[in-house]
């Protein structure tokens, strides 16, 4: 993919023991000794992969990656038949404490996009002085008119051939209360349908332009189990977040330097709340893509995440 760094290996990685059972895969890359950064990937559910290594300068970089709870390669995975109750945004908001200080950093700049910047406005919300710089993407913050865009059929009004499929598993219209039920349910022949549906839903809509391959990724049957149990999971709860919350305390944040991207052309987190986030976080940077949609690989998209964390490398 044009503009990143090149690919590359891990220096140092390991499973962090949380709690709960929890065992946490993370990852340490570019120069050791480097300005560190945190990388928060999306979903939730989603996992990190090695492209997400590429969108900072290992030469300056000390860049941590980690899988959230519950998908990647952290354990137990969410495929399986656990209990999701020790995985909300709090306990994630912990455990990059644990990690932070495991690896003996003081405080580090965090890159977000989608989920990954609900979580990057969590941490930083409550550990301001643990942080650097952030540099957030397709800014979501789980407020019920985000939700019901994306779940209710707003989203839907775009893509209604798509919509119709996810629907078809939802006829009273509750789509996140009955896709709980489906998801939790024993048999394969209910829950595997049900979260390849919810899955390849979001496969399809996160980019301006098709991309199969990518909807094939989604499609994946491990992948999207994990994925949609714990994207519903967290939906159904909010977040854990009062309504409303991340907007209200980003004057939090006043003082740490933040650029926020933004593809115009988001169906997945459209950019109301880039824009309210930006309003209310005194100091902030907003940089609308003309030619995106929610994908973070995406030219425009890419080319402004690369600027952010080339200017903050320093």
């Amino acid at each position: 993919m044009g503009g990143m760094y090149p690919e590359i290996e891990p220096y140092d990685q390991g499973v962090l023991d949380v709690g709960d059972g929890q065992r946490v895969y993370w990852e340490a890359c570019g120069n050791p000794h480097g300005k560190p950064a945190v990388f928060l990937h999306g979903g939730p559910g989603g996992g990190c992969a090695p492209v997400h290594r590429r969108v900072f300068d290992p030469a300056a970089y000390r860049i941590v990656l980690f899988d959230q709870r519950g998908c990647g390669r952290s354990t137990p995975h969410a495929s399986g038949a656990g209990d999701l109750s020790a995985n909300t945004t709090w306990h994630l908001v912990s455990d990059m404490e644990l990690l932070r200080e495991h690896l003996g950093i003081d405080r580090w700049q965090v890159f977000g996009g989608s989920w990954g910047s609900t979580l990057a406005l969590a941490y930083a919300q409550r550990h301001p002085e643990r942080v650097t710089e952030m540099v957030l993407r397709g800014i979501f913050t789980l407020r019920r008119k985000e939700l019901d865009w994306y779940y209710g059929g707003g989203a839907g009004f775009l893509f209604p051939e798509l919509w119709e499929r996810v629907a078809s598993f939802a006829p009273d219209g509750d789509v996140i209360g009955t896709y709980a039920r489906l998801l939790a349910d024993p048999d394969p022949a209910v829950h595997e349908p049900a979260a390849v549906a919810w899955s390849v839903w979001e496969g399809s809509t996160v980019t301006l332009l098709p991309r199969p391959e990518l909807v094939e990724a989604f499609a994946e049957p491990r992948y999207a189990l994990a994925f949609a149990r714990i994207e519903n999971h967290y939906f159904r709860h909010g977040g854990w977040l009062e309504e409303g919350q991340l907007i209200r305390d980003a004057g939090r944040l006043a003082g740490i330097p933040g650029v926020i991207v933004q593809g115009r052309y988001d169906v997945a987190t459209p950019a109301t709340s880039a824009w309210e986030l930006h309003r209310a976080w005194p100091g902030s940077e907003l940089v609308v893509v003309p030619d995106a949609g929610h994908a973070f690989d995406e030219p425009g998209t890419l080319r402004a995440l690369l600027a952010a964390t080339d200017r903050f490398r320093a």
